[in-house]
């Protein structure tokens, strides 16, 4: 069971990006995070070099020890609560069963964090099937001073926009738990992910791409330390 003692144990809390010049093991690892792949149609293993593009450049520029790269889990799998970060991605349909809503649910009650981000064409699939896990709960905009803007990299106007997608603003919305800890960080409008990839993928400016990955970074580390 994932508790807050539990994934504070996990991580080394990070206040400043380290010195480029500390070295971690490549043997062992704090934690792994996980790619979700879900059911409904949705291309869930987009941006295939998205993650250990980011995760590269959060051992590079912070004392957080995660796993170079990540694994895939499905929410009805044994492992799940193996994982104290999930990231879910796509363009289309999401779809989660009785039983993997009731399962995710009871993951992020006990201490797990759900990233997702769209990649175009996700934000109607994933709004209806998180009323199934969290029926009580409408997502609400995240304010730019909460700490997952701020945690080591400052966002004081809040995500970058990384895609143009429709041209709107990107903004960061959340569920949070009874304690108010922010628990299902939702980016829209922006897709990091993009931004997370090798630069001759998507051919983004540079600035975008270190913007991506310092946000990326930002909620890596809150979701390890909160």
């Amino acid at each position: 069971m994932l508790t807050r003692t539990l994934l504070l144990a996990l991580a080394i809390l990070v206040l400043l990006p380290a010195p480029a010049a500390v070295a971690q093991s490549d043997e062992s690892h704090a934690f792994t995070i996980a790619r979700v792949k879900y059911d409904g149609g949705g291309d869930w293993y987009s941006d295939p070099e998205s993650l250990p593009e980011l995760l590269a450049f959060t051992r590079q520029n912070t004392l957080l020890d995660v796993a170079p790269r990540e694994e895939v889990v499905e929410i009805s799998s044994d492992n799940l609560y193996s994982f104290p970060y999930l990231y879910l991605t796509g363009h289309g349909n999401l779809r989660l069963s009785d039983s993997e809503a009731l399962r995710l649910r009871h993951y992020l009650e006990q201490g797990g964090f759900l990233h997702v981000d769209d990649n175009y064409g996700l934000d109607s699939y994933l709004r209806r099937e998180m009323q199934k896990v969290f029926p009580e709960q409408e997502f609400i905009e995240i304010p730019f001073d909460h700490p997952i803007f701020h945690t080591v990299y400052e966002f004081p106007n809040g995500l970058p926009k990384i895609h143009e997608h429709d041209g709107n603003p990107a903004q960061g919305f959340g569920l949070f738990d009874e304690n108010g800890r922010l628990m299902v960080f939702y980016t829209f409008e922006s897709d990091l992910g993009d931004g997370w990839e090798p630069m001759t993928v998507h051919e983004k400016p540079e600035e975008l791409r270190q913007a991506a990955l310092e946000m990326g970074a930002n909620i890596l580390v809150y979701a390890m330390t909160n």
